[in-house]
């Protein structure tokens, strides 16, 4: 028999609580500097050595971190549905807790890209300096889909959210598009649970939503009990 497919849409609260910094804090500050000096185009030309020390850092970080309870049962959830994790994050947490399907949005943290050619990708654990080059020559950037840059795994998001049987939404303010709009493709009869402890409203949204006002690592677990009693 072939599983239900779960479409699970996850943004920085669930790695907030592995430790992660979120990228924007309350004051959408890094060490005095405006995220946009970090992570955009625009930023990237007027100091490259501060870009990468930003993602340096924060690959650095990544090293220190386990997932948690939230991206563990994800992963478990495997064993009764056919799961696909499109997330916002780019660190790799749900791909070390098991998860077998992750679509990252907004690039990986652990690769890095040729800044002449996109599809010039490699898995990268260590700092990246000014002088490290692809095979032409050219500097390689952080794998990250920064401000203002296209989305390019977005036609592959709307495809699996349109073929889900259930949507859960962990951990986003829903305040990123076009990330935010992804659950608006599914099926208007299909249920929608939303987990955050602070859910922000939703707009025009025509399915079935339970909202789970917790944090991943409780609110997950009760997703998991809820999916299996429906089954």
């Amino acid at each position: 028999m072939m599983k239900e497919k779960l479409v699970v849409l996850t943004g920085a609260g669930i790695s907030a609580e592995s430790g992660i910094k979120t990228f924007r804090d309350a004051d959408g500050l890094w060490e005095g500097h405006d995220v946009m000096e970090v992570a955009s185009p625009e930023g990237w030309h007027r100091n490259k050595e501060l870009v990468l020390d930003f993602y340096n850092q924060r690959r650095r970080q990544l090293h220190e971190v386990k997932p948690n309870q939230g991206h563990l049962m994800l992963a478990e959830l495997e064993n009764d549905f056919d799961v696909h994790i499109i997330t916002q994050n780019v660190d790799n947490l749900h791909e070390q807790a098991g998860s077998t399907k992750v679509l990252h949005l907004h690039g990986e943290l652990l690769k890095v890209r040729s800044t002449k050619n996109e599809n010039y990708i490699l898995d990268w654990q260590h700092d990246l300096v000014i002088g490290d080059v692809d095979d032409k020559g050219n500097q390689l950037r952080p794998h990250i889909v920064w401000f203002g840059e296209m989305v390019p795994a977005l036609d592959e998001a709307v495809t699996i959210t349109k073929q889900a049987n259930y949507v859960a939404v962990v951990g986003t303010s829903l305040q990123v598009y076009p990330a935010a709009s992804l659950m608006h493709y599914s099926n208007p009869n299909v249920p929608v649970f939303y987990i955050d402890p602070r859910p922000a409203s939703i707009n025009n949204l025509q399915n079935p939503l339970e909202v789970i006002a917790m944090n991943a690592t409780e609110g997950v677990p009760l997703l998991r009990e809820k999916l299996l009693r429906r089954e």
